[in-house]
């Protein structure tokens, strides 16, 4: 099979670049790939070895440093190896100017240089200096020796070098700046005056004419109106040519590095990358990587191999050698050595500047707020305690044990204390603990102050007759006498009385009645209904009241205090006496007096409303009534029969129409 558009023949066309060979591969489309022959090959400053490299990239750098020859012939090329030629000496010395009055440290590469003397040697006409500024050679001859032309150059004439030459009084005729008309004064020195000719011009645009001398230009006051080739400006130069000049404003545009301003001139299309470079530095500043400007925000700074140099930030005179770096050194890493106040010497790592987190330093509002990341800070902590084994005695001098020598000091071997403790019944369960010799006993199985006391219930039995146990924890001795309160209700069942337990026990029936009573007044009724009168007692309330009451007539006029149970009981009584009898007579008298009286004024007050309300019904009339006429009342039946009539006939009618309808 071959490939499309191919003979199947060798290609054999030379490769591009030449190289010198040809392609061996068939005949294929395209461009030919790189040469692939191997040669051998020396390095561009020829120092090192010959190495068999493809043809396509023979050309290779050995990297080491050029030393060839400088134009400047002092100094030797210290760059890598490289292709072509060397670039200029970069060095720096003292160097003569061209006519050696000066000496002045410069580039190597620029050897010459003129300072800004004039040469002020006396020329070969002994007359006049020589005015050429900084010159190597002889300064030539006087400038105004030979034949010299006349201001108008028409006449030729040779004069000492000391005479000027004089004019020739013909016309000057030379052409003027205007490049048309020509000097019409005589032969002169100096330079010819202006163009003084009136002439028809026409405006640079070629929109307007106006008569005016030579020497003035032409421009109206016409604003060009065509875009420049910024394609964004017009030119609005004022009478212009047609011509419009380029656009002379800035363009201004924010570049890429978002750093500078484009300082070319208004142009077309984007603008060209940022010419300035920034040195991003290592945190020393030794190794330095130049980057183009914009470029520095996403460049990782270049590695340092050279030692960080900070001073140390803990107690220790030199910090371990690391590299140079950005933020923070790495934590301190050596051994504390600090002496504790044990004496001994802190093994701990450093910890002058150790990271501790910081939480609960912003309370979030709502739920809505998120908790704050916990931050931590830098901090001295103190030196952690000393764990040197020394060996120590519990505090119940039960065992010897090795402890660290911060906590190295009595302490409880957890075990039973096992002392015997005041009550003389059990011994001390708590743990070990601080044993205390009293009045120098050296016995261990009496209690000391430390030991706790007997928790036990007391079991010996109490008096005939108390129900509660002993409150006291177990103790040697008899028990003492009940004083817990009993809680008992009074006689009344009221109040709640609290009484020792002994005085209960050991009182008689009488006593018992009496601590029972709440010493206030019985709150019962009697059935009089007045309140018992004796103090809190037991059993029913006596039924004799003897509380006083009052008794009244039945007129309500006499009244007397009377004891209550005998009113209760109806042995007393009050009657009414002939005063009583006659008030009360003549008060019936005047309320039926009262009574009628009230009675004669309503029916006047009925009448009177009346006969106003007739008077409203009838109107005004011409011929009244007489007075003695009698007005006949109507009965209420002859008032409103039609009213009552009309309903009934409706409802038998109804009645007739449906018993009708009903038989049919």
């Amino acid at each position: 099979w071959l490939v499309p558009h191919s003979c199947g023949q060798v290609c054999e066309r030379e490769f591009k670049p030449p190289c010198g060979h040809k392609c061996l591969l068939l005949c294929h489309p395209g461009p030919c790939p790189p040469c692939p022959k191997m040669v051998t090959i020396a390095c561009y400053c020829k120092k090192a070895k010959p190495v068999p490299r493809r043809c396509s990239t023979k050309e290779w750098s050995c990297q080491l440093p050029c030393g060839r020859k400088l134009p400047c012939g002092q100094h030797n090329c210290e760059n890598p190896c490289h292709p072509g030629n060397c670039q200029s000496c970069p060095r720096v010395s003292k160097q003569r100017c061209v006519c050696g009055r000066q000496i002045a440290e410069r580039l190597c590469a620029c050897p010459f240089w003129q300072c800004e003397q004039v040469c002020g040697r006396t020329l070969p006409c002994g007359n006049h200096t020589c005015e050429q500024v900084c010159h190597s050679g002889p300064c030539g001859e006087c400038p105004r020796s030979g034949k010299r032309p006349c201001p108008c150059e028409k006449s030729m004439c040779v004069l000492p070098c000391t005479e000027d030459v004089p004019t020739c009084g013909d016309s000057c005729d030379k052409v003027l700046e205007c490049g048309i008309h020509r000097c019409s004064q005589r032969c002169h020195r100096g330079p010819c005056e202006i163009c003084r000719q009136e002439v028809e011009k026409q405006c640079r645009c070629g929109k307007h004419t106006k008569r005016m001398p030579c020497h003035k230009p032409y421009l109206c006051e016409t604003k060009c109106t065509k875009i420049r080739d910024c394609q964004k400006h017009q030119c609005k130069r004022k009478c212009c040519s047609g011509n419009c000049p380029p656009c002379d404003q800035f363009c201004g545009r924010m570049l890429g590095c978002r750093n500078h301003k484009c300082p070319s001139v208004c142009h077309r299309g984007s603008c060209y990358p940022c010419p300035e470079t920034v040195d991003v530095l290592c945190n020393c500043g030794k190794t330095v990587l130049k980057v183009p400007c914009g470029r520095e925000r996403s460049t990782k700074p270049p590695k340092c191999k050279e030692l960080c140099s900070r001073p140390p930030t803990c107690h220790h005179p030199s910090q371990e050698k690391h590299s140079c770096h950005f933020g923070p050194c790495p934590a301190c890493r050596q051994s504390c050595q600090k002496v504790l106040k044990c004496g001994h010497l802190c093994p701990a790592s450093c910890h002058d500047e150790a990271l501790v987190k910081q939480t609960g330093l912003h309370q979030p509002a709502g739920p809505w707020e998120q908790p704050s990341e916990p931050a931590f800070i830098q901090t001295a902590l103190p030196c952690p305690p000393c764990q040197i084994p020394i060996p120590t005695e519990c505090l119940g001098q039960h065992e010897v044990s090795p402890l660290p020598c911060h906590s190295a000091g009595p302490y409880s071997c957890k075990r039973f204390c096992g002392q015997l403790l005041d009550c003389q019944n059990h011994t001390c369960m708590k743990e070990c603990h601080k044993f205390t010799k009293v009045n120098g006993n050296d016995d261990r199985q009496k209690a000391s102050p430390e030991c706790s006391q007997c928790e036990e219930a007391c079991t010996k039995p109490r008096p005939p007759g108390c129900p509660h146990s002993c409150i006291l924890p177990c103790h040697p001795d008899q028990c003492p006498p009940c004083v817990q309160m009993l809680k008992i209700k009074c006689h009344c069942k009221l109040t709640n009385l609290y009484i020792e337990c002994i005085k209960i026990t050991c009182a008689d029936l009488k006593e018992k009645d009496l601590l029972s009573s709440c010493k206030n007044q019985c709150p019962k009724e009697l059935p009089c209904g007045h309140r018992c009168k004796e103090i809190c007692h037991s059993g029913d309330c006596p039924q004799n009241c003897n509380q006083k009451v009052k008794l009244r007539c039945p007129c309500k006029r006499m009244k007397k205090e009377l004891q209550c149970s005998k009113v209760r009981e109806g042995q007393v009584s009050l009657e009414c006496d002939t005063l009583c009898k006659e008030m009360k007579r003549k008060a019936s008298e005047i309320k039926e007096a009262e009574a009628k009286a009230a009675i004669e004024e309503e029916k006047q007050r009925q009448q009177a409303e009346l006969e106003a309300f007739e008077n409203r019904l009838k109107g005004r009339r011409k011929n009244k009534r007489r007075k003695d006429e009698v007005e006949v009342e109507q009965s209420v039946w002859q008032k409103y029969k039609n009213f009552i009539m009309l309903p009934i006939c409706g409802v038998a009618v109804v009645m007739l129409a449906w018993l009708m309808a009903y038989n049919n």
